[in-house]
């Protein structure tokens, strides 16, 4: 319980502090983009190391690395889909999800096998 209470405050802490970050540079949507994710990711590794060590860290902090290459492979997908053929959202996102997942797991695989 003492743990979810520090990720809520230092995540709500770093979300306002990117938000207001946002709203000094353009777009706009900066600010949505750069506020959750990386202040949930701090916190949570700064929990990690303080109760299991930087070793495990470290492996918890490559994998969200990696996590994040394989949402930039299916985010650029997406973009592209949506600006060159004006689909919907929705259906674009959606069906996009396969190439988010064979990403994810490709970059999983390469890192196993000592590629990475």
């Amino acid at each position: 319980m003492h743990d979810t209470v520090i990720r809520f405050v230092i995540g709500g802490l770093v979300v306002s502090a990117f938000a207001a970050g946002g709203d000094v540079f353009r777009p706009k949507s900066f600010a949505g983009l750069f506020s959750a994710a990386p202040s949930i990711a701090l916190a949570t590794l700064g929990l990690t190391v303080i109760h299991e060590g930087k070793a495990y860290a470290s492996t918890e902090a490559r994998s969200m690395m990696l996590g994040a290459a394989a949402f930039f492979a299916y985010a650029c997908a997406a973009s592209f889909l949506l600006m060159r053929y004006r689909k919907r959202a929705l259906q674009v996102t959606v069906a996009l999800m396969p190439v988010w997942f064979v990403a994810s797991f490709g970059l999983w695989l390469l890192l196993e096998r000592g590629w990475l």
